[in-house]
Order: C-alpha cells, then structure tokens, then sequence
C-alpha cells in the first residue's frame, strides 16, 4: 500500500506543483516501479488465498468479492494508464488526452487504494485470535 500512496502522492503532487521534467520523472520511475508492485500484489494475494482455502467467514467472503475488481482494475486501468503516461511525458506531450487518463488513473488508483485497504483491515481482523467467551 505503501507503494500505491507513493505513485499517488508523487502524481498529484508533480502535476500540480512541479515543473514538466518532474512530472516525465515521475512517470517514468511509475512504470518502473510496477515491477516491484506487481510481484508484490501477487504474493499478497496468493498467500491471502492460500491462508483462507479451508475457512469461511463473512470478512473472507467480502476481501474474496473486492479481489476481481482490484485485479481488473490494475490490469486493464492503472497498468495501462501508466505505460501510456509515461510514453506520451516521455514525448513531452501534455495534451487532453494525457490529463485525461492522469485523472482517470487517480480515481482508478484511489479506488484500488481503498479497496486494498479495505482488505487490509479484514486480514488484520482475521489475524486476531478469537477469546472464549466466559458467559
């Protein structure tokens, strides 16, 4: 999560507050992070799985239900959006399109963002041991 609010704070904050080679910058270092990101996502969801195949319980059920838009959403929106950014900061091309997608990229990525931490929150409470009840 740390690496989502980072790509998102360094866009928003380069667009509105530096200058253009900042933002080619950023757009670039963007795609080269996601091989970072994207190994990561991976080992976190597949351990996730892994660690719940035998349970069942409604927090599951509901990190299980927010996974396919995660998923969709980084692979057909956020990835996407980031090569196309980067090719066309990289060109030196701010037209409509590019701020176009930059603003769809921050919605996509805040709603990824929420989502993630929406599921953060279920594992954490998951993780908690249950105490008996003395009644």
């Amino acid at each position: 999560m740390l690496i989502i609010a980072t790509f998102w704070v360094s866009t928003l904050i380069s667009e509105l507050f530096l200058s253009f080679p900042a933002v080619i910058w950023v757009k670039q270092s963007i795609v080269w992070g996601l091989f970072i990101l994207i190994p990561l996502l991976m080992i976190t969801g597949g351990s996730g799985f892994a660690l719940s195949k035998k349970e069942h319980h409604p927090l599951l059920a509901q990190k299980q239900r927010r996974m396919p838009f995660i998923t969709l959403n980084g692979l057909l929106v956020l990835i996407p959006a980031a090569i196309y950014l980067s090719w066309k900061a990289q060109a030196e091309i701010f037209d409509v399109w590019f701020y176009t997608v930059q603003v769809l990229e921050l919605i996509a990525g805040g709603a990824n963002f929420l989502l993630l931490g929406l599921n953060a929150r279920d594992g954490t409470i998951l993780s908690k041991p249950i105490k008996p009840d003395h009644n």
